[in-house]
């Protein structure tokens, strides 16, 4: 089963994720199958703290992917600023 979740990079005390596509057994910061975004949780407030892909994640969950809860709040809030913005 595919999922879509973070993967964390970054160093200690500053964490920063990649919203991948990834199968549910592979390993959390391992291998996966696409990048769709990325969240800073740290960033200052001139950066960009979140970017998402809406058109591909629409696409894997449309194909059975799930969403991770934490991704799930993450689409919502952005699909929020996206349509703001418009």
């Amino acid at each position: 089963m595919v999922v879509i979740r973070l993967a964390r990079g970054g160093s200690k005390k500053r964490p920063f994720y990649t919203v991948v596509a990834a199968n549910r057994s592979d390993r959390r910061d391992g291998r996966f199958i696409e990048r769709l975004g990325f969240y800073n949780p740290v960033g200052g407030d001139n950066q960009e703290n979140l970017r998402l892909q809406l058109d591909r994640i629409e696409h894997w969950t449309n194909n059975g992917a799930q969403l991770s809860p934490t991704v799930a709040r993450l689409v919502k809030e952005y699909a929020k600023t996206v349509s703001a913005a418009a």
